[in-house]
């Protein structure tokens, strides 16, 4: 944390803006913590809250469109060449497919949230060949939210911002535990549609 911290304030927003990127596409980077690190920068003036809020939310959408990207170019033609030693099938490739376009709105907005789940939703959405249109209004507005929360929660908290670190975990897992509960719910729904009416 502590190289982050440097990185903040000797490079300012660039550093934001690049250690946000590179949170999203998958490096450890303990990013709801220095986003409330960021808002109590703004707190006590080193910051600006408006362009801290920019800077990270830039961070945040480069991020998850860097791995679309990734996703639309290198995902899928490398699972349906290799997929099948891993038992992979082709079928299963396209089954998963049609769930992501089905419930990806829900995952790209509310996967920032959940450590683990935000590193692969632009993936998955670019494996899926999911229109890049669709794709970045979800992704983008779920970006703005989250960065948003954890900057505005950082700006409030004031010098007790580091207790977001002391619960974080725990919300964290309540909210993979709930959307996993509502995932499970819409794909029993999808296969078995007559006895949800």
């Amino acid at each position: 944390m502590e190289l982050f911290e440097f990185l903040i304030m000797k490079y300012g927003y660039i550093a934001i803006v690049l250690i946000l990127m590179g949170g999203i596409v998958g490096l450890p980077i303990p990013d709801e913590v220095l986003l409330t690190l960021i808002g109590y920068y703004t707190y006590i003036g080193k910051m600006s809250y408006v362009l801290a809020l920019l800077a990270a939310f830039i961070g945040a959408t480069i991020g998850i469109s860097f791995s679309y990207l990734l996703g639309a170019k290198l995902g899928l033609p490398f699972l349906m060449k290799h997929g099948p030693r891993f038992h992979i099938s082709h079928k299963k490739i396209s089954y998963t497919q049609q769930l992501f376009y089905k419930f990806g709105p829900l995952l790209l907005f509310i996967g920032y949230f959940i450590p683990g789940i935000r590193h692969i939703t632009g993936y998955l959405s670019g494996i899926s060949n999911y229109k890049f249109l669709k794709f970045s209004f979800f992704a983008y507005t779920g970006a703005f939210t989250w960065v948003f929360i954890f900057i505005t929660l950082g700006h409030e908290l004031g010098n007790k911002w580091f207790i977001v670190e002391k619960y974080l975990l725990k919300v964290s897992l309540i909210l993979f535990a709930l959307l996993l509960l509502i995932i499970i719910f819409l794909i029993l729904r999808y296969k078995f549609p007559r006895k949800f009416h």
